[in-house]
């Protein structure tokens, strides 16, 4: 592996002496800064083209990546990308991004972040997971640390328990209450979400119910109403053939079915909710049961 391909694994930049304890020799550095194919971005860390803007931001404030900016880095789930480093020129203000330095300084642009107090990435100027939720805890709205949280938790890289147990006094009371709506196992973050505007509308949730010639169902609402929560994969004709013929059988056993989709879950969840009352209202005041108030509109079996 040359000097490149071993940046090129690590964000396109590194210290001196991660390059030096890889096995690359000074020469091989300074050979590099002749021919172009290494850039000094100030003494002791060196870069390449293409560089990861976070990486490079971190290196350079002696930091570490936490928060939602080393969210990617673990492959979590998150409500919305966060916002890219713009280049030098732009018009755009760049978003900030989230460190952990433990200087205490102030800098432009970075959201700096307590100390970290667990393991780090092996090879990353990227925070250990741990510290990355705590910190997206105490520092995100709690829907956004909330599909974070879950991410990990339902890939069984962590536990609530033990969050809690670093999350200790009244200061960090909004970030316990964010990991009680943490739910055991979700497929995908628009389940946390709705499960959890669901049960702050007052409503009876259980999630993946298995249901006798349905199969599993996403939601179970008071018992009576099935809602489904569609992905892309979910538009793909055959999955919506199939969806048609579940919500039939929902039908035939007596419940109702609704469907939402990311965008209701995540930007119109209010509308979601009111509509999800509305049937329920319906089904109170027997709406939905013609037989009773129509006789002879079905056959006698």
């Amino acid at each position: 592996m040359d000097i490149v391909q071993f940046l090129q694994r690590r964000g396109g930049a590194a210290r001196t002496a991660q390059l030096l304890r890889a096995g690359f020799p000074k020469s091989a550095l300074a050979q590099g800064l002749r021919n172009g194919t290494l850039n000094l971005l100030r003494r002791g860390i060196y870069t390449i083209e293409g560089a990861d803007p976070g990486i490079v931001a971190a290196l350079a404030a002696n930091g570490v990546l936490t928060c939602v900016s080393a969210v990617r880095f673990y492959n979590l789930w998150q409500l919305q990308e966060p916002g890219g480093f713009q280049g030098l020129g732009s018009s755009r203000r760049p978003e900030a991004i989230h460190l952990s330095c433990g200087s205490g300084l102030v800098r432009d642009g970075v959201v700096d972040h307590a100390r970290c107090s667990h393991p780090g990435h092996p090879y990353l100027p990227v925070a250990g997971l741990a510290d990355v939720l705590i910190h997206a805890l105490r520092c995100r709205p709690e829907l956004e640390s909330l599909v974070i949280v879950q991410s990990a938790v339902s890939r069984g890289l962590i536990t609530t328990d033990f969050l809690k147990t670093k999350l200790q006094g009244n200061r960090n009371g909004a970030a316990r209450a964010a990991l009680d709506l943490v739910l055991p196992r979700a497929d995908s973050l628009l389940e946390v979400l709705a499960h959890t505007h669901f049960v702050r509308a007052g409503l009876r949730v259980r999630m993946h119910v298995e249901l006798a010639g349905v199969g599993e169902v996403d939601c179970l609402i008071n018992e009576c109403l099935v809602v489904e929560l569609d992905g892309h994969t979910h538009l793909e004709p055959r999955q919506v053939k199939k969806d048609r013929y579940r919500d039939n059988a929902s039908v035939k056993g007596g419940l109702l079915s609704l469907h939402y989709f990311y965008k209701d879950v995540v930007y119109r969840p209010e509308e979601m909710v009111n509509e999800v009352l509305t049937v329920l209202r319906h089904r109170e005041v027997g709406h939905f049961a013609p037989a009773r108030y129509a006789p002879g509109w079905v056959p006698p079996s």
